[in-house]
């Protein structure tokens, strides 16, 4: 472990802690998406809840279009009544089909009752010379209309201004100033079909897409980003205690290049006695290193066994085999 004594010096605790504070960051960040993607779960739980259900009569669930919940989203109502077309708005920079254009907006004026519903008809494209104004402009069927429409809760107000007989978004309060009269306050009518149906009408919008997104795997990936830091800063301390290494094999060679050159070993033989001395210091034999040991300490104590040995090898294997005892 002290080849390792380095990391508790002051810069390489400095980098430990930014690696902290980067993993910190990006459980966060992977908390984040996991959120927006418990989100997209809860809105595509709605759709299948609510989207394909049997229509229910407004009059049970008239509460609803006063002060809805997330969970009434897509509830599926019939209502009778009379369009109020003389109101008629359009909402500006709305997106269908990868296209910007406006959404129509009619008062629904219901049958037996004083309530009236902002009911949105469909989507419309932007006129290609004029792009302030949709291209075509379709009247609701008058007289008394049977409506199907998907309960939508009403949008919160944008600081943004829209030309006269737009808004720019579907806030039911704001609509009910411009035209004097009392809408329901939480919701609006998405149409489905209309009974009797007119010769035209807006485009339908498209049915909400069951699809959570990429969340999940990219909360994965702030989790990993996390723990590739700390892998780094290992990475890091393992070099850094091999080049330490090397520059204390490359001393020792140094130090003891007279002995060895006097001897005629080879530079190859000189580096591989540098890494043992080094494993001899740090306690760290293999047992290729105790078994030379071994063999060296029975050839001096039986000279025959062997020729004569240099007196520069005899104190050399001496001070191993002290370290190894």
């Amino acid at each position: 472990m002290s080849r390792y004594r380095f990391l508790l010096t002051p810069t390489w605790l400095g980098w430990l802690a930014l690696c902290v504070l980067f993993a910190v960051a990006c459980a966060f960040l992977a908390q984040w998406q996991i959120d927006r993607r418990e989100q997209a779960l809860e809105e595509i739980n709605r759709v299948v809840s609510n989207y394909d259900e049997d229509p229910v009569p407004y009059a049970e669930v008239r509460d609803l279009y006063d002060s809805p919940s997330a969970a009434d989203e897509w509830t599926v109502t019939t209502v009778t009544g009379e369009y109020l077309a003389d109101d008629t708005k359009l909402v500006r920079n709305r997106a269908h089909a990868g296209s910007i254009g406006y959404e129509q907006l009619v008062p629904f004026a219901v049958s037996g009752s004083e309530d009236i519903v902002v009911v949105s008809r469909g989507w419309l494209p932007t006129d290609s010379a004029d792009g302030s104004l949709p291209a075509y402009m379709p009247q609701p069927p008058e007289g008394e209309v049977e409506l199907i429409m998907r309960l939508k809760p009403a949008e919160p107000a944008i600081d943004r201004d829209a030309p006269e007989g737009q808004l720019a978004s579907v806030d039911t309060a704001e609509y009910s100033a411009e035209i004097g009269e009392d809408l329901m306050p939480g919701a609006y009518g998405l149409m489905s079909s209309e009974d009797p149906a007119p010769e035209q009408a807006p485009q339908q919008l498209t049915r909400p897409e069951l699809d959570e997104g990429p969340h999940l795997s990219y909360s994965m990936q702030w989790y990993a980003f996390g723990l590739l830091g700390f892998l780094g800063w290992g990475y890091a301390a393992r070099i850094h205690a091999r080049d330490q290494d090397l520059a204390e094999a490359e001393d020792t060679q140094g130090s003891e290049e007279i002995v060895h050159r006097a001897a005629g070993v080879s530079t190859q033989d000189r580096i591989r006695e540098a890494r043992r001395r080094r494993r001899l210091r740090s306690g760290q034999l293999s047992d290729e290193d105790i078994e030379d040991a071994w063999s060296e300490e029975h050839l001096r104590e039986t000279p025959e066994a062997g020729g004569e040995q240099q007196p520069g090898d005899r104190n050399l294997r001496d001070q191993e085999l002290r370290a190894t005892r």
